[in-house]
């Protein structure tokens, strides 16, 4: 049974990692986070190598060093049977940092380094969807290293390479409080378990902690801006798939008490050690965007975004002694491709002080049939307001927010298999264990809502 414990574990912390629409991160820019995060055809100095590599050739400073800070501060709710359960709020923080400088008045180069995906999100330890998730701290980081040539005074290109790695950490319920009640039961009845021991009710008996670093993954960011006039610019940019992979990772079980401990590891045979290996994709994404300045001091923005979600159609686990085959997990997904949609705009009040708004729409790639809550995912509606303030010409203070609206997603649910389900059909055959009313698996569905505020505030300089 360890085998089934840890693709059980892997199986939610890589799930937790396919970074739907809630976890691909819109928040690496306070200056464009107030523009509803555009910027694929605007010139943003060493910020382009994020949005658009090709736009850095545009770039009319000899240095230009950008850093932006993010709080995004989620709630999510989930009702089950008609009673409302809230997450104990985490905090992400996603970052990026840029520098960028001239070789040559039509070739500019730079480095960046930001979190695309992450997310904090704790569902307490005792809710009826612990053997789901209970908690999960998702961070991917990615290092860029870009190159951009102006090729005609109208037309610029450019590429970076995506050298990309993360860390989870996940807490999960390993069984559910309903089963072992049913296991008590059994073992109470054929003399196994002394009369009196108490149900777990609504208390998760054992719970498993899984802590995993992926592999380095590689990719590249590649794009092209194209000035039509004075008032219009648009671009295109393409970030490719990268396979991320987790090749080891720890884990340890940690039990309500003696009773569970006694049962899970005599009864079930739960050990804390396995090793496995798992991989999946973090898909392409394809931007489009066009920026219009009708007056000297107001720019206007739009993108939109296509996201590669049909890549994850499954995530499959497997061990690495051929012995464990059997045990090897096909997890089903199939996600489908989703649209971001931004509008921004900015306007210079003086040569100080700049102003922005914006609004985001990102849909959700998540199929309802296959819904976990530790990827809340639902179509959200994001409004944002940003300003800067330069105290010298050079340097630019800059503030964002954007408010995260989910629409909410009723009916979802999710089929997960029953550890304690599998080991008594194993142990009594198929006919008795039902009669008992065990199963190999569980159904748990709920209504989810979730809001999210996300200030943000950065710092550029440039010469």
């Amino acid at each position: 049974m360890k085998k089934f414990l840890f693709t059980a574990a892997l199986a939610a912390t890589v799930s937790h990692g396919a970074m739907a629409e809630g976890y691909q991160v819109n928040s690496l820019s306070a200056k464009q986070i107030g523009m509803g995060h555009t910027g694929v055809a605007m010139n943003l100095g060493a910020e382009s190598m994020f949005f658009n590599p090709g736009a850095l050739g545009f770039m009319d400073k000899t240095l230009d060093l950008s850093g932006s800070f993010t709080a995004i501060m989620p709630t999510a709710t989930a009702t089950v049977s008609g009673t409302k359960y809230t997450t104990d709020a985490g905090v992400s923080t996603p970052i990026g940092v840029h520098a960028a400088f001239s070789i040559f008045k039509n070739l500019k180069a730079g480095i960046s380094f930001y979190t695309p995906y992450g997310s904090s999100i704790d569902w307490t330890k005792d809710w009826p969807g612990a053997v789901l998730s209970q908690s999960v701290d998702l961070k991917v980081f990615t290092i860029q290293p870009t190159i951009s040539w102006r090729i005609i005074p109208k037309l610029s290109v450019g590429a970076g390479l995506m050298i990309s790695w993360g860390n989870v950490d996940l807490n999960k319920g390993l069984v559910a409080a309903s089963s072992m009640d049913k296991m008590l039961g059994v073992l109470q009845a054929t003399g196994q378990l002394q009369q009196g021991v108490p149900a777990f009710g609504n208390t998760t008996p054992a719970s498993v902690n899984l802590n995993g670093t992926s592999d380095v993954a590689v990719g590249v960011n590649v794009g092209a801006m194209y000035e039509i006039n004075r008032k219009w610019n648009v671009g295109a940019s393409f970030r490719t798939e990268m396979k991320m992979k987790v090749a080891a990772g720890t884990a340890s079980v940690s039990y309500a008490n003696a009773v569970a401990q006694n049962i899970l590891e005599n009864t079930v045979k739960v050990i804390d050690q396995a090793n496995f290996k798992a991989s999946m994709p973090c898909p392409w994404v394809l931007s489009l965007g066009t920026s219009y300045k009708p007056i000297e001091s107001l720019i206007l923005a739009f993108d939109a975004r296509l996201t590669g979600w049909h890549a994850y159609k499954s995530l499959d686990v497997e061990f690495l002694n051929p012995d464990l085959a059997n045990f090897n997990q096909y997890i089903e997904k199939n996600y489908r491709n989703s649209w971001c949609f931004s509008l921004g705009g900015q306007y210079s009040v003086s040569k100080r002080f700049d102003v922005r708004f914006g609004l985001m729409v990102d849909t959700t790639p998540v199929n309802k049939d296959y819904y976990n809550p530790e990827t809340p995912g639902m179509t959200k509606i994001e409004p944002t307001a940003g300003l800067s303030f330069r105290p010298l010409p050079s340097l630019s203070i800059d503030l964002g927010f954007m408010y995260i609206h989910g629409c909410g997603k009723k009916g979802a649910s999710v089929v997960y298999e029953d550890l304690i389900g599998k080991t008594m059909y194993g142990q009594l055959g198929p006919d008795m264990a039902s009669q008992l009313g065990f199963s190999t698996t569980g159904k748990f569905s709920a209504d989810y809502k979730l809001h999210a505020f996300a200030p943000s505030i950065g710092i550029s300089y440039s010469f």
